[in-house]
């Protein structure tokens, strides 16, 4: 479908929709475009995708250049701060081994987060509580607010470097595939977006994002912290619970309701409404739809370990794998290297290759990507 601008301009605020009026219309608006979409098909794309697409090279060096300084500057703290931090906090093997991870992204995720509050709630911008604006006055190639444009460059090249960090960084635990899939999916959303001036809705989608990773991280930091020292610290251990509470509440509220009746309604109903023929409809709901359902599924993560929770009262990341090997081989970040353990080490390392386990973080994983 061929873009061009819209005539509808700001209205008076729709209230929110239901789950059930998100289906029906969405669905009936979805089909009906589809009925009408006569010509659509690979030529047509090809077509859209020149008239309407506006990244310059610039904008390109800059995310690649942005993702590069991500990787550097958290190999940096990682090494200069989280890690000593971890050795002064006299962690558990296991956990000094994990800290530098979610101490890297409750510091990024912190950040993004609060610069996207800021311009959605103290600024003129009304697309939280107004989502359908967010096409209002839509024209193709139109120029990008330059706070706006900041936030894409920060999310668009942190996902770049994430899908690095996932592989080579992280320790790799049960979802890791899904969140390679999850990075590619949010890098394709934040570059195509912007690149077809959906920026509006892409500041929304971020925000509703962002929080669960924050309190995420918090809650996994203080679970570290808790028995650090080899004792217990009954404050770490409340605020974790707290953290795991807030978590799974705001899972549900941010990214399976706020989400799909503000965006997928704002992206698969109001959109048609302002811009009738506005490009790659279909190719940005899909993706948008793909995001929830992997909310959905890690959701069910939630669900299982609320339930492990009350059974055995014990806070816990359920996406970890239980590898009493990479506990052992995690110790080495806690102490100095014996020389008369280091044949024994060398062949501990030949045995784990043997194996085809990937070392990350200290901890030994089965990669399966």
């Amino acid at each position: 479908m061929s873009g061009h601008t819209g005539d509808a301009g700001p209205v008076e605020v729709e209230p929110m929709p239901g789950y059930l009026d998100l289906i029906t219309r969405a669905s009936t608006v979805m089909l009906g475009a589809w009925k009408d979409c006569n010509p659509c098909g690979l030529e047509l794309s090809k077509r859209t995708l020149l008239d309407n697409a506006n990244i310059t090279l610039t904008e390109i060096t800059l995310f690649f250049f942005c993702a590069f300084l991500w990787t550097q500057v958290r190999r940096g703290l990682t090494e200069s701060l989280f890690q000593p931090l971890a050795q002064w906090c006299r962690l558990l093997p296991k956990d000094a081994a994990k800290m530098p991870e979610s101490a890297w992204k409750l510091v990024f995720y912190t950040m993004s987060w609060s610069y996207s509050t800021y311009l959605l709630f103290f600024t003129s911008y009304s697309f939280f509580h107004d989502p359908p604006s967010v096409f209002y006055n839509w024209k193709s190639g139109m120029s990008v607010p330059t706070d706006i444009a900041i936030a894409y460059l920060i999310q668009g090249s942190f996902y770049g470097h994430s899908i690095y960090a996932t592989v080579y960084m992280d320790a790799w635990r049960k979802d890791s595939a899904v969140m390679v899939v999850h990075h590619i999916i949010t890098l394709a959303l934040i570059s195509f977006s912007y690149a077809f001036r959906y920026h509006n809705v892409g500041i929304l989608v971020l925000f509703l994002h962002d929080i669960n990773d924050i309190q995420l991280e918090f809650t996994k930091l203080n679970i570290y912290l808790k028995t650090r020292g080899e004792g217990y610290h009954l404050l770490n251990d409340v605020l974790s619970n707290m953290g795991s509470v807030s978590f799974s509440v705001t899972w549900f509220w941010f990214r399976l309701y706020w989400f799909p009746l503000k965006v997928l309604y704002a992206t698969c109903v109001s959109s048609l409404q302002s811009v009738p023929n506005i490009p790659f409809y279909f190719f940005f709901n899909t993706l948008l739809l793909a995001l929830l359902l992997m909310n959905i599924y890690w959701f069910l993560f939630i669900v299982v370990f609320v339930v492990k929770v009350l059974k055995v009262k014990e806070v816990n990341d359920v996406r970890e794998y239980e590898d009493e090997e990479g506990n052992n081989a995690a110790a080495g970040l806690l102490k100095e290297p014996q020389a008369e353990n280091h044949d024994d080490e060398d062949d501990a390392g030949h045995h784990n290759s043997a194996q085809g386990k990937h070392v990350q973080n200290g901890i030994n994983k089965k990669k399966h990507l």
